[in-house]
């Protein structure tokens, strides 16, 4: 009996490689296959997404004929509702064995498994989901072992099935253990951490494959199912950047983005004065931010990087024009940090080339990691060299842990090192595009990000 398994992972709604990518699986689509998605294929840096609860997504997926997707984290990053929303409305079935709400009750449209009948034979599909860890609060979510979910579902359906596939968002690094801990699991469809296999792996007698990101390639997998087991007999990924686009996914597309323009575009409020920005100068729009998370953390010092937002706000503010300008999902995030720390990235920003370095990290959607920006201090320099830090109109004490309202990018230490050294960290539900949208709707806090923080040092002739 054959099997051929097509499968993408960690699309995060790269749409124009997915139209790309839809072609190849319309292509490689024969009797004897199966669909599948590893998670991350919803990512709601996308207007489409963002206007329409998640629907375009679906359609997209039901257009091209999946059989079944995990629930990656990028799933969650809308919130508990949205997930909710999608899953209960989706065609295709979303599947996470080890995901819960907060309270450790299901979400509804969640399955943990499901068995597809194909020619005759019989395939457990179960799927498991990242632990994002001190995040999970803030998403609303709660997690499961993976493992011990896996073996439960596993283990709920036996002599059910012919076949286990596992579609793992946990990461290629764990699918050594889990071949050796799992035996079950005839295949390993894995994600999460954007590894590219240009052929599939065996280990432990498990066939194991990841499609690398971006809908940057199309992963295909062979079986021969028999009385001797499960054979691999070919495999490849497939890279898309060659093939045309498929024109049915661009006419999706362009219908839900119509729709999420007319949704999105509506004007919320009006400003009470443009709000510019610049990569390496500072300027309001990241100082709003700055005071926002100040006020909403409560904290010693807001500190943001301006190469969290893409460009300036003028007029009104809107859904659409906070996606546009702050697509990152990154979450306000308070934390504790001693004085020499908050010294040493102070100092460091004044460094042309540090702000225009490549942001990329974690829930990171710009390009330079850019100036950082205070509130509730000032910082007295020449342009080279910082002359004095005030925090709350005090000297800067390096030993003093000061409390600091920020985001979970700078709170890694992502382009400034120092402020990885922190404790006490907690993390908020809200996105940073959140804090502006609520805090740029009040002239003073707009026209406290017309003042400088930063303030070059005055020459005094005798």
């Amino acid at each position: 009996m054959k099997l051929k398994i097509i499968h993408t992972n960690d699309v995060h709604s790269n749409f124009d490689n997915f139209a790309r990518a839809a072609t190849i699986i319309k292509q490689q689509k024969d009797d004897n296959s199966i669909v599948l998605d590893g998670g991350d294929f919803a990512d709601f840096k996308s207007i489409e997404l963002q206007g329409t609860r998640g629907m375009a997504a679906l359609e997209l997926l039901n257009y091209v004929g999946y059989d079944a997707l995990t629930i990656g984290n990028n799933e969650t990053f809308n919130g508990i509702d949205t997930l909710t929303f999608m899953a209960s409305n989706s065609p295709v079935p979303f599947i996470s064995n080890n995901l819960l709400k907060n309270d450790r009750t299901e979400i509804a449209g969640v399955v943990k498994s499901t068995i597809i009948e194909k020619n005759g034979l019989r395939i457990l599909i179960t799927g498991s989901s990242p632990d994002l860890d001190v995040f999970n609060e803030g998403l609303g979510v709660h997690m499961l072992s993976f493992k011990e979910s896996i073996k439960t579902e596993i283990k709920r359906n036996e002599g059910q099935y012919d076949l286990c596939i596992l579609l793992s968002h946990i990461g290629t690094y764990e699918d050594v253990p889990l071949a050796s801990e799992i035996p079950e699991i005839d295949v390993i469809i894995s994600a999460h951490d954007h590894k590219l296999y240009p052929a599939a792996k065996i280990e432990n007698g498990t066939i194991m494959n990841s499609a690398g990101n971006y809908a940057e390639h199309v992963g295909i997998v062979e079986l021969e199912i028999s009385d001797r087991g499960v054979e691999l007999t070919h495999s490849e990924t497939i890279a898309t950047k060659e093939y045309a686009m498929d024109e049915g996914v661009i006419g999706i597309l362009k219908e839900n983005k119509a729709m999420a323009i007319e949704v999105l575009s509506q004007p919320l409020y009006n400003l009470s004065a443009p709000l510019w920005h610049d990569v390496i100068e500072e300027n309001p729009i990241t100082n709003v931010i700055a005071d926002g998370l100040r006020d909403l953390l409560g904290c010693d010092i807001g500190m943001i990087n301006s190469g969290i937002v893409n460009a300036g706000a003028f007029d009104f503010i809107s859904r659409k024009k906070l996606i546009e300008i702050c697509p990152s999902p990154l979450n306000p995030t308070s934390f504790e940090v001693k004085g020499s720390d908050l010294r040493e990235a102070l100092e460091q920003t004044l460094d042309v080339q540090v702000c225009l370095a490549d942001g990329r990290g974690p829930g990171f959607r710009g390009r330079f990691v850019g100036r950082l920006h205070v509130s509730g201090a000032e910082v007295i320099h020449d342009g080279k060299t910082v002359h004095e830090i005030l925090i709350g109109g005090e000297p800067l004490d390096d030993d003093k842990w000061y409390s600091v309202a920020s985001s979970d990018y700078l709170q890694r230490g992502s382009g400034y090192p120092s402020l990885a050294n922190n404790r006490n960290v907690a993390y908020r539900a809200e996105e940073i595009k959140d804090v502006i949208q609520e805090y740029a709707a009040h002239s003073e806090f707009v026209e406290s990000a017309m003042l400088n923080r930063w303030n070059v040092l005055s020459e005094v002739n005798l």
